[in-house]
């Protein structure tokens, strides 16, 4: 079905997209194992889990499946904790052992006390968290 419209020629190409400025961030694939803090929202919900690895200057965030849109909002400190820790020229498992330490804690999340451990990979990270 046609609307008898022509398409100027110049809005149906594809344009080539091109980051001129952006935050510096770490890099988020790693093959290596990572180590991992357990991030809770205030009722005590674990909401997602920082992870790191200085070998590939990685670091990240996963999110458990299924979670309440105000848990997901309350996690988004700890992804602007991670742009402010590479902003600020920090190793990946230095800025995650200063989160452990309570470092991005505020009254919507904060990091599980003992919860700072590591993970055989990214991806075994990945498949626990979403098998929890």
């Amino acid at each position: 079905m046609s609307s008898g419209r022509t398409v100027t020629p110049r809005f149906a190409e594809d344009l080539p997209f091109r980051e001129v400025d952006a935050p510096p961030s770490y890099g988020r694939q790693t093959g290596g194992p990572v180590a991992h803090l357990a991030v809770a929202d205030a009722e005590g919900t674990v909401i997602g889990y920082v992870w790191a690895d200085d070998s590939d200057d990685a670091a990240g965030w996963v999110v458990p499946p299924g979670l309440p849109p105000r848990a997901v909002n309350a996690g988004a400190s700890w992804l602007r904790a991670l742009r402010s820790g590479k902003a600020r020229g920090l190793a990946p498992t230095a800025l995650l052992a200063g989160l452990a330490q309570g470092a991005n804690d505020n009254e919507l999340s904060h990091a599980v006390p003992g919860s700072l451990t590591e993970a055989p990979s990214l991806a075994a990270l990945r498949e626990r968290v979403a098998g929890d």
